[in-house]
C-alpha cells in the first residue's frame, strides 16, 4: 500500500510539472510579467493543498483510530466493572456473614477488600467517563464537523477551476496557432482576445481560490493537531492518576490484612503461652487441671454447646465438632476459653460454643 501511495505521488508530480510547462508558455505569450509571477504561485498551490490533503486525512485516520480504542476500552472497562462488582460483593457477604471463625480475621479481611474494591470500582468508573466525554466525544465532533469537510469541498473546487483553467489555457494556444495561420485575420483576432480574457478572469478567480482553500485547509490541520494532541495528553494523565489512586488503595488495603494477621499471630502466641499445661489424676485417668491454679479471668466450670466448629491449629488447642459438649473451665480475657470433650482437653475460641444450664446424662457421659 505504501508503494502505490508513493508511485501516485511521484505520477502527480509529473503531472505538475507538464502544467507548469503549459501555464509558462501561454502566459508568456501573453507578454504579462504579473501573469508569469501567478502562474509560478499557481503551480505551488496545488502542491500545498495536496500535503495538507494528506496531511489531514492521516490525521482524521489516527482521530478515527483513538476513538476506537476509547470505545472499546470503555466496553472492556465495563465489563470488568460488572465482574468486580460481584467479586466485591461476595467478599462483603461473606465478611458480614461469618464472624465466628478464629477472631474473625478472614472475615475483616474480606470486608476489608470488598470495600477496597468499592473504591477501585469507583476510580475505574471515573476513568472511563473521562475517556469517553473529554477524549472520544471531543474527537468524533471533529471528524464528523463542518471545518474538515468545508476546507476539502474548497479544495476540490479550487482543482475543478484549476483543470477548467488548464483547458482554455490550451484554448488559447489553438485560437494563437490559427491567428498565425490566417495572417491577422480580425475575427481570429477577436476570439483570441476573448479566450485570453477568460483566461485571465479564471486564473484570477483560481488565485483567489486557491488562497482561501489553503487557509482554510492550513486552520483546520492546525486545529486537528492541537485538538489530538490534547486528548492525548488528558488520556495519559486520566490513566496515570486512576493507577495512582488505585496503587493507594491496594498498599493500604495490604496494609491493613499484614496488620490484622500480625494480631493474629500475637494473640496466638499470646494464648499458648498462657495456656497451663494439663495433668492427669493418676487413679482415673482423667484430665484436669487444679482449681487453685485459674487465673483471675477464670470462672466456674459449666458446660457449653458448639455452635461452630473449629479445627485445632496447635496441639495444645481443641477441635470442636457442631452439637459437641464441652465442659469449660476457663475463659481467658483474650477470647478463649480452655475446657473438655470426649476425653481430650484444650484451647479453642470461645465464641464458638453457647453455655448450657442443662444437659442431658447421656450428653454429660459424651464429654468424658
Amino acid at each position: 500500500m505504501e508503494a502505490i501511495r508513493k508511485q501516485a505521488s511521484k505520477l502527480r508530480d509529473q503531472v505538475a510539472k507538464q502544467q507548469q510547462a503549459v501555464l509558462k508558455q501561454f502566459t508568456s505569450g501573453l507578454g504579462d510579467s504579473d501573469s508569469i509571477v501567478t502562474s509560478e504561485f499557481e503551480l505551488q498551490e496545488p502542491q500545498k493543498l495536496e500535503k495538507l490533503y494528506i496531511s489531514t486525512r492521516a490525521g482524521k485516520h489516527l482521530q478515527r483510530d483513538i476513538i476506537r480504542g476509547v470505545e472499546g476500552y470503555i466496553v472492556t472497562g465495563s465489563k470488568q466493572l460488572e465482574i468486580d462488582s460481584k467479586l466485591s460483593e461476595s467478599s462483603r457477604k461473606y465478611g458480614s456473614e461469618n464472624t465466628c471463625t478464629s477472631s474473625s480475621t478472614l472475615s475483616r479481611a474480606a470486608l476489608n477488600y470488598s470495600i477496597a474494591r468499592g473504591q477501585i470500582e469507583k476510580e475505574r468508573a471515573e476513568l472511563l467517563k473521562i475517556l469517553g466525554t473529554q477524549v472520544a466525544e471531543p474527537l468524533r465532533d471533529m471528524v464528523a464537523g463542518a471545518p474538515l469537510e468545508n476546507a476539502r469541498h474548497l479544495a476540490q473546487r479550487y482543482n475543478k477551476l484549476r483543470q477548467e483553467t488548464e483547458a482554455q489555457a490550451i484554448e488559447v494556444s489553438k485560437r494563437q496557432a490559427k491567428l498565425r495561420e490566417t495572417d491577422g485575420n480580425p475575427e481570429s483576432i477577436s476570439k483570441l482576445e476573448a479566450a485570453e480574457r477568460k483566461l485571465q478572469e479564471l486564473k484570477s478567480n483560481m488565485v483567489i481560490l486557491g488562497k482561501e482553500a489553503s487557509t482554510a485547509m492550513s486552520d483546520v490541520e492546525g486545529q486537528q493537531q492541537k485538538l489530538t494532541l490534547q486528548r492525548l495528553i488528558t488520556m495519559v494523565e486520566a490513566e496515570q492518576n486512576y493507577h495512582k489512586k488505585v496503587s493507594n488503595i491496594l498498599n493500604q488495603l495490604e496494609i491493613e490484612i499484614l496488620s490484622e494477621r500480625k494480631r493474629v499471630d500475637d494473640n496466638h502466641r499470646a494464648a499458648a503461652n498462657a495456656k497451663p499445661s494439663p495433668s492427669y489424676d493418676g487413679l482415673s485417668g482423667v484430665l484436669f487441671h487444679q482449681r487453685d491454679a485459674r487465673s483471675a479471668d477464670s470462672m466456674e466450670y459449666f458446660f457449653g454447646e458448639v455452635v461452630h466448629p473449629y479445627q485445632a491449629e496447635s496441639d495444645v488447642e481443641l477441635t470442636l465438632s457442631f452439637g459437641d459438649y464441652v465442659v469449660v473451665r476457663k475463659v481467658s480475657n483474650n477470647g478463649w476459653a480452655e475446657g473438655e470433650c470426649q476425653g481430650k482437653a484444650g484451647w479453642f475460641p470461645f465464641s464458638c460454643i453457647e453455655r448450657r444450664e442443662q444437659v442431658l446424662a447421656s450428653k454429660v457421659a459424651v464429654v468424658y
